[in-house]
């Protein structure tokens, strides 16, 4: 199966984010692509890097006018589609929630970002409430896809129930960047970080992972911080790790990528760790921590 990750820049104007959105949506679907997938709140800049109530109007609600808009293309074109929106719940209650389109344009599912930072440049505490709908991937008609957002990337928890789930391939839309002001040890410390729990993700649970963020600089509209710059890097892995192709840190792209969702099925014959996994001695994983 051919999909295509859209790593894009974003700026303040909401129609344009969406429709260069749109435009590589289409031009995935020219290619062959039959699922594709966008980056974590594609419809505008990355808000989170400082507090601001008036960006709850930014909001909308699921389904609504980006949810239609989607749905509209994924049935014209045939495709998946995978899209990242500030859910407005009701008034004070917003998620950070991803859609999954079918290529009917039916609304398959969606995903409320259960873990929630709150870190310097990343006050998602403050807009976003935890999802509720737990870990449950979406059934399409490319396969069963696990949809997880962004932060949740680093939780090998949410992985693995997805997979437990029957996920056939994660995905994660993605809003990371480095601080301008850190030196170039520590930002090329952080990229490979990221990339390398994703891709353990990967290996542990025996399905590919496909992971894709923005690109570009946004500044910090508070003036506070130097602002963020978004490092790219989308990729997609195959169920051992393997880069199966990654976009570059600095440049818009439609990524396109073949995956055989097959071989998962091989790769778990020869690693069966799901077979292997001590359930009856894991209860201490429900503790926030150990204390004794």
């Amino acid at each position: 199966m051919r999909i295509a990750l859209i790593q894009q820049s974003n700026t303040d104007d909401t129609r344009a984010n969406l429709e260069k959105s749109l435009a590589g949506i289409r031009r995935a679907a020219e290619q062959g692509a039959r699922l594709v997938i966008l980056q974590e709140l594609h419809t505008g800049p990355y808000f989170c890097q400082t507090e601001d109530t008036g960006v709850f109007d930014l909001a909308e609600p699921i389904p609504g006018p980006t949810t239609q808009t989607l749905s509209e293309l994924a049935a014209e074109l045939g495709v998946v589609i995978v899209g990242s929106l500030f859910e407005r719940r009701a008034a004070g209650l917003y998620h950070n929630t991803a859609v999954v389109l079918d290529s009917d344009g039916r609304l398959a599912g969606r995903y409320r970002k259960m873990h929630i930072p709150d870190d310097p440049g990343y006050y998602e505490k403050f807009y976003f409430t935890p999802g509720d709908l737990g870990f449950h991937p979406v059934d399409t008609s490319v396969g069963r896809l696990g949809v997880l957002v962004c932060w949740d990337q680093w939780f090998p928890e949410a992985a693995r129930l997805m997979a437990l789930a029957g996920a056939e391939l994660l995905i994660y839309p993605t809003a990371i960047g480095w601080d301008p002001d850190d030196n170039a040890e520590e930002q090329a410390r952080q990229r490979e970080a990221w990339i390398t729990v994703q891709r353990a993700h990967a290996v542990a649970n025996g399905v590919p992972v496909a992971a894709c963020n923005r690109v570009g600089f946004e500044a910090d509209p508070s003036g506070v911080s130097a602002g963020s710059r978004f490092w790219g890097s989308s990729f997609v892995c195959g169920p051992q790790g393997e880069f199966l192709d990654q976009a570059s840190t600095d440049e818009e792209v439609c990524l396109l990528v073949d995956v055989d969702l097959a071989r998962g099925e091989a790769v778990r014959r020869i690693w069966p760790f799901l077979r292997d996994r001590r359930i009856d001695a894991y209860d201490d994983l429900l503790k926030r921590y150990r204390d004794t």
